[in-house]
């Protein structure tokens, strides 16, 4: 229990059992024994009688004593290792020459293990000691076993191998759980929660910011993937990445090529932000890129990414055979960072308005139900931009079928178009155009509605007026013009009809 004192000059039990055995006064030894090895205070030693009229042992109040002291060397420790002095490391070093020796004692070991746990790089021979030892390799701090297992990966490999066993076990348990439901299945928990699993936090903690030991959990994930075909090791794989990035662990995302988002893509972001932003450096005189927000790539080309994904799963879905459909519905609503991005960043809204004109060109009524509420409130109005809404009107025509339904209406009018034109003309003007064009098939109701609302205020220009007038002609010569013909096809066999006489007359032509 005392082993290392003696190593220290520092009596020890055996000391004082060979001097009780070697003496003749064994009082007096005693008392000379406490006196070289208790508290050095000279002024200490005339209060100690005093504990002793107290009742109160010396064992109790020196390891009061040590106990204080020792919290106070363990902050101590922490305090230089976290401060900017130069000899700070040199200062540790020194300490642990001191203490290493009293580390298999229980009442020292704690100081031993703090100072191993703040030196970026522990002495070979004292870590080569703590190897060798299970019950220090136990105790001490994960700062110091990185420093053991990134020179032997067999041994980290002993360590990681139970982790990613139960992740698998997790993941099929969570595969086979009775608790059969739409609601609650095994993609219902967000990527997130599923990268704060306890599993992803242990490695993400054994990893810490080396880089080697994080090529090693690669490489077992890559290893045990080509073994098994179990795809969930690609899942941890990933997950492991993001939870250093939630961490902001630069050293390891930073290298990592599947942390690195495209250089085309990040080349045409860069030219995007660089052509909206020219008006600014020509008002300022400025002529340098823009900075601009890098979250647009971090958190809203995912957020924007996740649509495209709930579209897809739908629409194959839908796809399935009638006994494999569930009762999934459309989503209705978009992720917060998604609406916010398209209000507050120029180069996410222009993203945003772009990705609408092409759902809208592949007539994807779903998506585009859900998308055009959003652009009611787009940075700086640019969803009611001209060239936008030229195109937008555009595309819509190839839906037109669709304005048949109150419902597809509602979203097109008054979730969008109607929410600005009165107070922006050019939004009327290409709401007009549009209905030029697609009049007939809107809903004769919902139609009558519109050109209510869409009739043009006293003080407006010319062309507005001259579109109200066109689409009110059309309007009243369709409501003129005979219905359709039956869509019952004809028997005409390409016979001219012949008038046969009902009486008997002189012919009028020769025969």
């Amino acid at each position: 229990m005392f082993a290392g004192l003696p190593e220290l000059g520092i009596s020890n039990g055996e000391d004082l059992k060979e001097t009780l055995t070697n003496c003749t006064e064994p009082l007096k030894a005693i008392d000379q024994f406490q006196m070289e090895n208790g508290i050095l205070l000279p002024t200490l030693q005339s209060a100690l009688p005093f504990l002793d009229l107290h009742g109160t042992p010396r064992l109790e109040f020196h390891q009061s004593v040590f106990d204080e002291l020792r919290e106070k060397l363990m902050e101590r420790v922490a305090i230089i290792a976290e401060g900017k002095d130069e000899d700070r490391y040199r200062k540790l070093e020194e300490l642990l020459e001191k203490s290493f020796p009293l580390v298999k004692m229980p009442s020292i070991q704690p100081v031993v293990m703090q100072v191993l746990k703040h030196l970026p790089k522990v002495p070979e021979k004292k870590l080569k000691m703590v190897m060798a030892d299970k019950e220090l390799y136990k105790v001490c701090a994960v700062e110091v076993k990185r420093q053991i297992w990134q020179d032997n990966q067999a041994l980290f490999g002993d360590e990681v191998s139970p982790l990613l066993k139960q992740y698998i076990v997790e993941k099929e348990a969570a595969l086979f759980s009775s608790d059969l439901s739409i609601l609650h299945n095994f993609f219902s928990p967000s990527p997130k929660t599923r990268r704060q699993g306890e599993v992803v936090l242990k490695l993400t903690q054994m990893i810490g910011k080396n880089v080697k030991l994080y090529d090693m959990v690669l490489q077992f994930l890559r290893t045990l993937f080509l073994r098994t075909r179990n795809v969930h090791y690609c899942t941890l794989r990933a997950e492991l990445l993001m939870s250093l990035h939630d961490l902001d662990i630069s050293e390891i995302c930073s290298v990592d090529p599947c942390h690195k988002d495209s250089p085309d893509l990040m080349l045409l972001l860069r030219m995007l932000s660089l052509g909206q932003g020219a008006w600014d450096m020509i008002d300022s005189q400025v002529f340098k890129e823009p900075r601009w927000d890098l979250e647009v790539v971090t958190r809203f080309l995912p957020a924007m990414m996740s649509v495209v994904v709930d579209d897809h799963t739908f629409t194959v879905e839908q796809k399935l055979p009638s006994e494999e459909k569930s009762s999934m519905s459309y989503p209705t609503t978009l992720p917060d960072s998604f609406n916010r991005y398209l209000q507050e960043n120029r180069v996410a809204s222009e993203m945003g308005l772009y990705y609408v004109l092409h759902i809208a060109k592949l007539r994807n009524k779903n998506a585009l139900q859900r998308l055009l509420p959003a652009l009611m409130d787009t940075y700086n109005d640019m969803a009611f931009g001209d060239i936008f809404l030229h195109l937008l009107t555009g595309h819509l025509t190839l839906l037109s079928d669709e304005f048949g339904s109150e419902e597809f209406c509602s979203v097109v009018f008054d979730g969008f178009l109607l929410t600005s034109f009165s107070s922006k003309e050019n939004v009327h003007r290409h709401t007009l155009r549009m209905l030029l064009h697609l009049h007939h098939k809107v809903l004769p109701s919902y139609m009558e509605t519109l050109m209510k609302t869409l009739e043009p205020p006293k003080q407006c220009s010319e062309p507005l007026k001259e579109l109200y007038s066109q689409l009110t002609e059309k309007l009243e010569a369709q409501k003129k013009s005979p219905p359709p013909p039956d869509e019952t096809p004809s028997l005409d066999l390409g016979l001219h009809p012949v008038t046969v006489p009902t009486t008997t007359s002189t012919p009028t032509t020769p025969l």
